[in-house]
């Protein structure tokens, strides 16, 4: 029992009844009421006291409360009527609870001879109940008196605790007591269900000091307050606030379907589950209002129960909704439909999906609400709302706050949708921009890696190997500045521009040179006054695998690392060159030789640099990542990405080319010192048929000998002295490269019928894979090659 005064002890009857009938408790009031002792009947049946026997006297099943008249035997023998009120008190353990009966036996005057009572009817318009200094009830007014369930005249002089066992009991007694030794009104919020009630209510109980003209305390005034509707309407506003704030935090469909499922579990429901329809193809819009049968995939739900076992469909999985299902139903009308078990609106569902009317069973679902994802004017799915825990079904409050939660998650939906498909666009954009694969050659095997930024999606970098002519291969990797749309755009021709100069052998500072004037130009033309300027970093290296030597050149960008065959890797030291755009400043070369088996590394600055990391601290890790043990350029690049990229990407887009070096044989070239006379052509064909035999290459000794002889000729009769020959050969292209120290170019010419020349280049173009000339310090090289497959 609760703690009391000891005077007040007796002032009412109090008895402790077990489940088995057996009294545990008799206080003094009981004694005075019916004579016994605690000795005399504590550990006997109760049932020992009634006079008129136990018919009716039990409560009902699941009851916690009962109230009545009963005849009880005093000890004296005869039978005394006495009012009881017995309520169930919880076990504190978890074991057996226990009942508490009470009986007052107060009998202080009436409310309209008491001054405390009138006092506090006065002053308080709603369910009232005033108490004295002891916390006995003194009145109760009509209002309080229905709430309770209770006849009032019965109730005098009983304190909260005797009244009910629950928790609000409890604390309504406490908050009582505190006011009582500190004067000052206390208020408390509960929300219970009041007797005959359907369903619970949320109430606000005033607790207030009632004191005489000297301002001593000398009761308190407890009056209850219905305050649903507020509660109600707070709730639905905190849940359009949460909404506001948890919905919508990233731009990924899946994540804001997810948000909304559970900000609204369980607040408005006990399971949220939300479909979306498919993208459309080609980017189209979906319609304004779907035809049944309607594809929806599983986006995402939430359920009261962990594990979410209601679900009928996993996430990702896609269902066909017929006509007069609740979905199909709720986004032809564009509004959300309500559906209860109990009205027989879901027996329906029985025709076209039985797992779900079994599910409906096993978990007591009584109500759904479909709500459309609608969001400008388009239609991209439906949120279901279910309740089976909570009791009650859903009101027209829930479906209008159910409509004005789905209409934000729907344009955040939306919003991630139209993102997704624009970055989807750009990607591809992008993808197509890139080399989709790396062209094989003699000089280099090659391996690259490209990442988008994790939050950007796309940007500028770009990285390709091209062929040269003489074997010899040149690499890149470019970094336009920005992210987007306009930053793919701008390297996608970037990258045309440095495959047309890469094409007529420019120097890598004079390629440089000329990529920063059309930098320069992109800017003048994307926008005035700075304000759409272009900028951009790259670096250019050509590999010869004759030579095996390397002339490199970088433009604001990260040098390359070298990773030898048989050392540690090791940073190039370049020049490092304004970035492009800058214009007017000079760009220089370097030179160095590579051993075959070298690899050389190159990348952008979103691959060693980050928020966390300066580019010298991702330089060192770059060649840590690249010291490992010798293995597939592919493992390599993989190993990189692992050490220097976070988990969930990076904030910038990062490229990587990693290409280890090839060197040609010198058994496989040949070189001749031409003299500038025609008379000895002749002899030089010779020569070049003899080395091709020594090649086993006779098939292309005719294709060869006439190329020869066509290249030569034009060099002595053009060209300048020294004049030199060179045949370059491997598994699949032989080489024929001339020579001069005359920098004008050849031309092909169209020659007339009865012309006598003209028609040498026109010849080499017709037998020759490709052919073409390069600028030298010393001259030109003509340059022409025949595919030896095609020989065969």
């Amino acid at each position: 029992m609760s703690p009391v005064n000891p005077s007040d002890d007796a002032a009412t009857a109090r008895a402790v009844v077990d489940d088995s009938g057996t009294l545990r408790e008799w206080n003094e009031g009981a004694r005075l009421l019916l004579g016994h002792s605690a000795a005399d009947v504590v550990g006997r049946p109760a049932a020992g006291l009634l006079a008129g026997g136990a018919e009716g006297v039990a409560p009902g099943p699941g009851d916690e409360r009962w109230s009545g008249t009963l005849a009880l035997r005093h000890r004296d023998g005869r039978a005394v009527p006495v009012w009881v009120l017995a309520h169930r008190r919880p076990s504190g353990d978890g074991g057996p609870g226990t009942w508490l009966a009470v009986a007052p036996l107060y009998q202080g005057p009436e409310h309209p001879d008491d001054p405390l009572v009138r006092a506090a009817l006065t002053q308080s318009p709603c369910a009232t109940m005033i108490f004295d200094d002891r916390l006995r009830l003194r009145g109760v007014n009509d209002a309080m008196a229905r709430l309770l369930g209770l006849p009032a005249d019965r109730l005098r002089g009983l304190r909260p605790t005797d009244i009910g066992s629950r928790t609000q009991h409890t604390e309504l007694e406490r908050h009582m007591r505190q006011v009582l030794a500190t004067g000052r009104g206390h208020d408390m919020h509960t929300h219970l269900k009041a007797t005959g009630e359907s369903r619970a209510h949320a109430w606000h109980a005033r607790v207030a000091p009632l004191t005489d003209t000297d301002g001593q305390v000398r009761g308190i005034c407890v009056s209850a307050h219905d305050f649903t509707e507020q509660h109600l309407a707070r709730e639905r506003l905190q849940l359009v606030n949460e909404a506001s704030v948890r919905i919508g935090t990233t731009l990924d469909v899946t994540r804001t379907a997810q948000e909304l499922a559970d900000v609204c579990v369980p607040t408005l429901a006990d399971f949220v589950s939300v479909d979306l329809l498919d993208p459309q193809e080609h980017g189209d819009e979906p319609p304004a209002v779907p035809a049944p049968p309607v594809g929806l995939r599983r986006s995402a739900h939430q359920s009261v129960n962990p594990g979410c076992p209601e679900a009928v469909a996993e996430p990702g999985r896609l269902d066909f909704y017929p006509a007069g299902s609740p979905q199909a139903e709720c986004l032809a009308a564009g509004r959300a439909i309500v559906a209860a078990v109990p009205s027989g609106d879901l027996e329906r569902w029985r025709q076209w999906d039985p797992v779900r009317v079994r599910r409906v069973e096993e978990y007591g679902i009584h109500s759904t609400m479909s709500v459309p994802l609608q969001a400008r004017g388009t239609t991209l799915g439906v949120a279901v709302f279910t309740r089976f825990r909570r009791p009650y079904p859903f009101t027209d409050d829930d479906r209008l706050l159910a409509e004005e939660v789905t209409a934000r998650a729907a344009v955040c939906i939306d919003n991630a949708r139209r993102y997704s498909r624009e970055r989807e666009t750009t990607l591809t954009l992008q993808r197509s921009l890139l080399p989709r694969w790396l062209p094989p050659t003699a000089a280099v095997e090659a391996a690259s890696r490209y990442l988008p930024a994790a939050r950007s999606g796309v940007g500028g970098d770009w990285f390709d190997v091209i062929p040269l002519s003489g074997m010899r291969v040149a690499m890149v990797v470019g970094d336009v500045v920005g992210h987007g749309i306009q930053a793919s755009a701008t390297m996608g021709r970037l990258r045309t521009a440095v495959r047309t100069l890469a094409d007529i052998d420019l120097t890598p500072d004079e390629l440089l040179t000329h990529l920063d004037d059309l930098v320069v130009r992109l800017s003048e033309e994307s926008g005035d006054n700075g304000a759409g300027e272009v900028g951009a970093t790259c670096l250019y290296a050509v590999y010869d695998p004759v030579s095996r030597r390397c002339s490199l050149a970088r433009a604001g960008h990260p040098p390359p690392v070298l990773v030898p065959p048989d050392g540690p890797p090791r940073q190039i030291e370049l020049p490092s060159g304004p970035p492009l755009g800058v214009g007017g400043l000079p760009f220089e070369s370097a030179e160095l030789e590579l051993r075959e088996g070298s690899v050389l590394a190159l990348c952008t600055d979103g691959l060693i640099e980050s928020r966390d990391r300066d580019a010298d601290s991702g330089q060192a890790l770059l060649r840590e990542a690249l010291a490992g043990p010798a293995e597939s350029l592919d493992a390599a690049c993989d190993r990189v990405l692992h050490a220097l990229l976070p988990p969930g990407g990076a904030a910038d887009d990062a490229a990587l080319l990693l290409a280890r070096t090839r060197g040609l044989p010198a058994g496989q070239v040949a070189t001749w010192d031409i003299p500038a006379d025609p008379s000895l052509v002749a002899p030089v064909r010779k020569q070049v048929v003899e080395q091709l035999s020594s090649w086993a290459l006779l098939e292309a000794s005719f294709t060869a000998e006439l190329v020869v002889s066509e290249l030569v000729t034009n060099a002595i009769r053009y060209g300048s002295p020294p004049i030199r020959l060179r045949l370059i050969h491997d598994t699949a292209t032989l080489i024929c490269e001339v020579s001069d120290t005359s920098h004008t170019a050849p031309h092909l010419r169209r020659a007339k019928t009865w012309d006598e020349g003209g028609r040498g280049l026109l010849l080499v173009a017709q037998l020759t894979q490709r052919w073409g000339s390069r600028h030298t310090t010393e001259g030109k090289t003509i340059w022409a090659e025949l595919d030896l497959l095609d020989e065969e």
